[in-house]
C-alpha cells in the first residue's frame, strides 16, 4: 500500500512540475509579434530579431514590419499591437517622454527608467550609435564651404532642406536645430526617407537629414557635416520588448541579447547597402547575418 502511494506521489509531483514549466516559456503554435518603422535599418534588426526567436523557441513570429514613423512604432508597441521592435534611445527619451539626454550611458539609463514605467524593458544595445545627421552632395559642399552645421547657417537662407516628415516637428529635429544653430532654411520639404536621396540627387533639394549608418550616403557619396555644437543625442540602437511578453516567456531576453554588441555602425552601413544599393530584401540580409555570427544555423 505505501508503495502504491509513493508512485502516485511521485507522478503527481511529475505532473505538477510539467504543468509548471509548461507555464514558463513558449508552447508550439503560439505567435508573438515584432514591429518596425519604415527604414532599411529598422526593418533589417525586426527580422533578426524575428529569426533569432523562430530559431531558438517554439514560438511563431508575425513580422509587422515598415508600419511607419516613431510614434505609429510605439504606440503600437504601447498598444500591444506588437511586443517588440528596435529603437533607438535618444528618440525615446527626447521625442517620447521629452525629456533630456547625456551621454550614451546617461540616455540608455534614462531610456530604461521611463520605459519601465510604461511596463516595456529596454534590452541589451546592439552595439551601434546611429544619430541623425546633416548631408549635401559633395558639389554643394565645395560651392559654399561646407563642413559644419555652423557653416550651414550661413547659407541657410538660400537652400531647400529635405527631411522625414516626422523630422518637422520632432523636438530632437529641426525645431531643436532652429533654436540650437538659429539654422532657417528657404524652404522645407517632408518626405519619406529613401526619397530624400534621390531628390538630393536630383537636385529638388539641397540638404536632408540622415542617419551615420545610411547606406545610401556611401552609394551617393555624401559629404556628411560636422554637428559642431553636439545637438544631436545618441542614438543607440536596442530591442524594446513589453514586460507582460517578457513575463510569459522569459527566455526571450537572453535569446535577443545575444545581439548585444554584435553589430558596429560600419557594419550596419553595409548591410542597409545591400539593400538599397544592391535590391536585396531585408529579410535576407538579416537571415544572412545571423549565420555568419554564428547566431543561428543556415
Amino acid at each position: 500500500m505505501k508503495k502504491k502511494v509513493l508512485i502516485l506521489s511521485l507522478v503527481a509531483g511529475l505532473m505538477l512540475t510539467l504543468v509548471g514549466c509548461a507555464g514558463n516559456g513558449a508552447k508550439s503554435g503560439e505567435t508573438i509579434t515584432v514591429g518596425s518603422k519604415n527604414f532599411t535599418e529598422n526593418i533589417i534588426l525586426a527580422h533578426m530579431m524575428g529569426d533569432l526567436l523562430e530559431a531558438h523557441t517554439d514560438l511563431k513570429v508575425d513580422r509587422k514590419v515598415n508600419l511607419g514613423g516613431s510614434d505609429v512604432a510605439w504606440t503600437a508597441l504601447k498598444n500591444n499591437d506588437i511586443q517588440m521592435h528596435p529603437d533607438y534611445t535618444g528618440t525615446i527619451v527626447a521625442n517620447y517622454y521629452h525629456e533630456e539626454t547625456g551621454t550614451s550611458a546617461e540616455t540608455l539609463a534614462k531610456t530604461k527608467e521611463l520605459t519601465a514605467g510604461d511596463n516595456i524593458k529596454a534590452l541589451e544595445a546592439f552595439g551601434f550609435n546611429n544619430t541623425y545627421t546633416l548631408a549635401v552632395k559633395q558639389e554643394t559642399a565645395e560651392k559654399y564651404n561646407l563642413n559644419t552645421y555652423s557653416d550651414l547657417v550661413k547659407v541657410a537662407k538660400d537652400l531647400i532642406f529635405g527631411c522625414e516628415f516626422e523630422f518637422i516637428d520632432r523636438p530632437d529635429g529641426y525645431p531643436g536645430l532652429q533654436a540650437a544653430y538659429n539654422m532657417n532654411f528657404k524652404e522645407v520639404k517632408g518626405m519619406d526617407h529613401g526619397i530624400m536621396f534621390r531628390a538630393l540627387n536630383e537636385n529638388e533639394i539641397d540638404v536632408i537629414d540622415a542617419y551615420t549608418t545610411d547606406g545610401q550616403i556611401k552609394v551617393f557619396n555624401l559629404k556628411i557635416l560636422e554637428d559642431d555644437r553636439e545637438f544631436f543625442p545618441p542614438y543607440d540602437c536596442l530591442p524594446m520588448v513589453r514586460q507582460d511578453t517578457l513575463d510569459k516567456y522569459p527566455e526571450i531576453e537572453g535569446i535577443l541579447n545575444k545581439l548585444a554588441g554584435k553589430i558596429n555602425e560600419e557594419t550596419m552601413q553595409e548591410l542597409n547597402t545591400m539593400v538599397d544599393d544592391q535590391g536585396m530584401k531585408e529579410d535576407i540580409v538579416a537571415h544572412d547575418f545571423l549565420v555568419k555570427a554564428g547566431l543561428i544555423e543556415k
